[in-house]
């Protein structure tokens, strides 16, 4: 059976407040300690994906078009990772460096944006649940 999802949430809280602290001790670090911490980081992100991949695999109650497109943006996500760590391992100018940078911290703020509506959509989603919850006993 799935977590509680106030443990859900709590955990997904917990992973958001890790990637703040990784970020904010990345500025202090050395660059091969950045690489280094990149390397564990999609490792994490691919077990993961791979994580979701059974979990979205094992949900039966999903309509049929909602979970194709997840699949579809979790797979499109685990390509970018890859495609990113063979990016991070070739050496460019520091032109391309700069704009580089610029490209990836949009990219990072538009994934906190897409994060911080999956977090609404699913507070929004557990107290649909909640309520669900509360007016089946009613009906009992």
């Amino acid at each position: 059976m799935a977590k509680p999802l106030s443990e859900q949430l709590a955990d997904l809280s917990a992973r958001a407040k890790s990637a703040e602290d990784a970020v904010a001790a990345a500025k202090k670090e050395t660059h091969d300690k950045i690489v280094a911490q990149m390397e564990q980081v999609h490792k994490a992100a691919t077990a993961a994906t791979e994580k979701l991949n059974q979990e979205i695999k094992s949900v039966k109650d999903a309509s049929d078009t909602h979970w194709a497109s997840l699949q579809a943006k979790v797979a499109a996500d685990a390509d970018h990772l890859k495609a990113k760590m063979q990016q991070g391992k070739q050496k460019i100018d520091a032109q391309r460096a700069e704009n580089y940078a610029e490209v990836m911290e949009g990219r990072a703020a538009a994934a906190i944006d897409y994060a911080i509506s999956a977090v609404e959509q699913a507070k929004l989603a557990a107290l649909d649940a909640v309520i669900a919850r509360l007016d089946a006993r009613a009906s009992s």
